[in-house]
């Protein structure tokens, strides 16, 4: 039985999420692992900002239509960087609350593990670190969880993957 047979890796428009997509990759080659991308277009948030009157309806359906173009550039980021690895990705976009669909994801598809980029530079308060989606859907999974944290790191592991080298994750199959 092989350690890791399906792999979702969570997309946000962060720098952090594209190590994550990074290490998905590479990971999904050398295990020979699915390979399965979500990003969530977060409609409770909007929701929320129409109702602190943060927003007017007007300017909500500008936020939701900018909020889609940045789901599908980071949906074609991340089929373009598996393509160019030669590693096959379903990615996808839906709506709803980002904890909840990862929750969803990893059981209807039967993940055996989550890959979520996380700044590590940002100081975030008590509340905002329980009250994160990230965090939300890390504890709420039942399957095993990687934290991707080195962003410059990854770059590097992932453009020298041609030349033969390990990544540091040595034999792992």
């Amino acid at each position: 039985m092989k350690l890791v047979n399906k792999i979702l890796v969570y997309i946000d428009d962060s720098d952090a999420a594209i190590a994550a997509i990074q290490a998905s990759i590479l990971l999904a080659k050398q295990f020979e692992a699915e390979l399965y991308g979500l990003y969530v277009i977060n409609t409770k948030a909007l929701g929320d900002l129409v109702k602190a009157r943060i927003f007017v309806e007007s300017e909500r359906e500008e936020y939701a239509r900018e909020l889609e173009e940045d789901a599908d550039r980071y949906l074609r980021l991340a089929r373009r960087l598996a393509d160019s690895k030669k590693v096959a990705i379903e990615a996808e976009k839906v709506q709803g609350t980002p904890h909840s669909e990862i929750r969803k994801a990893v059981e209807e598809k039967g993940i055996d593990l989550l890959v979520v980029g996380v700044e590590s530079n940002r100081t975030k308060s008590l509340r905002e670190e329980l009250h994160s989606d990230k965090d939300m859907a890390m504890k709420q999974v039942t399957c095993e969880v990687l934290c991707v944290k080195n962003e410059e790191r990854m770059e590097r592991c992932f453009e020298t993957e041609e030349e033969g080298e390990n990544h540091g994750f040595g034999k792992l199959n």
